[in-house]
């Protein structure tokens, strides 16, 4: 396990979001000593589920996605969940936190239905990239090139497929913090 200490990290989500994808990248990170925020549309806490529909626990938000600060964190990932990546792909703050992410070549982990997100704010294209399979036409058609492997890492940008990657997903967070 790396030593995160002094890095911050933030995750971005809304209700509906897979439990796995964002509690486990939580922990993991946690446990390696850096500090994770989690930020939403709102303050109350969000909602998580399993396979996309059975309502599991309710996660504590740190602040709204307005709050967050992209210079003052090292990474930021977006976990899926087809009702929460659906959700947060419209809200133009969600877009503005991922380009600013890019621009600034931050560590941008994104799993599962959380590529739907890079596809709206316009960083898909000339990206290599996965995600949960049924997103691969929507990667294509919006320029990148998908491919069906547990971890890509394409500069900055982290991304995987379902929550069975998520051990080479934190992976490869955790070596890119460090």
């Amino acid at each position: 396990m790396s030593d995160l200490t002094g890095k911050t990290v933030a995750i971005i989500a809304t209700d509906f979001f897979e439990e796995a994808e964002l509690v486990q990248p939580r922990d993991a990170l946690r446990e390696a000593g850096a500090t994770v925020r989690v930020h939403s549309t709102g303050t109350d806490p969000i909602q998580a589920v399993e396979g996309d529909t059975t309502p599991t626990q309710k996660v504590d938000v740190d602040g709204t996605l307005d709050d967050l600060d992209v210079g003052s964190v090292d990474a930021v990932v977006v976990p899926g969940g087809t009702v929460n990546a659906d959700r947060i792909r419209t809200e133009p703050r969600a877009q503005e936190i991922v380009r600013e992410a890019m621009e600034r070549r931050l560590p941008l982990a994104v799993i599962c239905h959380g590529p739907w997100l890079l596809v709206s704010g316009g960083l898909a294209r000339g990206r290599r990239l996965t995600s949960y399979a049924s997103l691969a036409d929507d990667v294509r058609n919006a320029g990148g090139t998908w491919v069906d492997e547990e971890v890509v890492v394409d500069g900055n940008l982290i991304t995987s497929r379902d929550p069975g990657d998520l051990p080479a997903f934190v992976k490869a967070l955790e070596d890119a913090l460090t």
